[in-house]
């Protein structure tokens, strides 16, 4: 994969542009793909952002999310937008299965594939890109790249926005040890060129229907279960709670992280019956690999301290294995 930078001489003329992000996407993926789209919309290029899923309510504020085409609701729309594409865009993930139903026509494209990400081991199938896993997002990636190919004035309040959400939620408010001081210095920049911060904090944290606060609330009273001698704490979540509490896509996002806020905790995890599979969301404290622990048991990954997996078990089966794989993994999470 050649630098990103190699990919200037390729937008000095107009192309025909498609960018997409990973399924379900947060508002890191949303974020920098929507950035990455207003950069190269004033650079005179023909811009179309396609979600391979629907994305969360809070995240349609965004500028130009009314434009994003849902893959799954629009698939017609979507297949004739790829008919003719030039440059493909791959935003915050690095293997073209995690586009869920988009991965076997993306695969068929022709187009060049430039990839801007910040998880561990990308698949060898782009032709340019960055993949560094010590960026705190692919937010601050599209930022160091606008920059990198010399074009940092097109950088206007639309786009320091999306940087700023896909930022701030990835660094879990500027609080996981990827906040460096590279991403204080971005934020920084980004306020100078009018970004409103309080603003996209509310549309993110407090933009939320009563039934998640109750949800919320009914978790962790009664899903929530504590092992102190491993230091972890998990929430089991049944389909039956989704359907209760009328959930939509990204209400359960964050739920995880306050597992780890109870003293002693240093693993995390959630893990959501979905109907048609298990989802499983990890986060840890320190010097515990939850990339490594999604890998092996869950056929996951993402980061050191934070990453994802699936289980086609049942969700009591699935518990199960989460159990007897923090049994054989105890010394690491002393």
């Amino acid at each position: 994969m050649k630098s990103i930078e190699e990919i200037k001489p390729l937008l000095e003329s107009p192309k025909k542009v498609l960018i997409t992000m990973h399924q379900k996407p947060d508002a890191d993926a949303m974020g920098s793909s929507l950035a990455l789209f207003h950069y190269l919309r004033q650079k005179g290029h023909e811009v179309t952002v396609i979600s391979p899923t629907n994305f969360p309510d809070f995240l349609k504020w965004m500028p130009g999310a009314d434009l994003v085409i849902d893959f799954e609701s629009m698939q017609e729309k979507a297949l004739k937008a790829m008919e003719v594409v030039d440059l493909l865009f791959c935003l915050d993930f690095n293997a073209l299965y995690r586009t869920k139903h988009m991965a076997p026509y993306l695969e068929k494209l022709s187009s060049i594939k430039i990839l801007i990400d910040h998880h561990l081991e990308p698949q060898p199938d782009f032709d340019y890109g960055v993949s560094d896993t010590t960026a705190s997002s692919t937010a601050q990636l599209v930022y160091e790249t606008i920059y990198k190919l010399g074009d940092e004035q097109y950088i206007n309040v639309d786009i320091a926005s999306c940087i700023y959400a896909g930022t701030v939620t990835d660094t879990g408010s500027f609080r996981f040890a990827s906040t460096s001081s590279r991403v204080h210095r971005m934020v920084a920049d980004l306020m100078d060129r009018g970004l409103k911060h309080e603003v996209i904090h509310q549309e993110i944290y407090d933009n939320f229907l009563e039934n998640r606060l109750r949800f919320l609330g009914h978790s962790l009273l009664n899903r929530m279960e504590v092992f102190y001698e491993y230091n972890t704490a998990i929430l089991a979540i049944p389909y039956s709670d989704l359907k209760r509490f009328d959930l939509q896509t990204g209400d359960t996002e964050g739920l995880v992280n306050f597992l780890l806020s109870i003293q002693g905790i240093k693993l995390a995890a959630l893990i959501i019956d979905r109907n048609s599979e298990v989802k499983l969301s990890f986060r840890s404290k320190g010097g515990v690999d939850v990339n490594t622990f999604a890998r092996k048991y869950f056929e996951g990954g993402g980061h050191f301290n934070a990453a994802g997996g699936r289980s086609s078990d049942s969700l009591d089966k699935t518990v199960e294995r989460f159990i007897k794989a923090i049994e054989e993994n105890e010394l690491l999470l002393q």
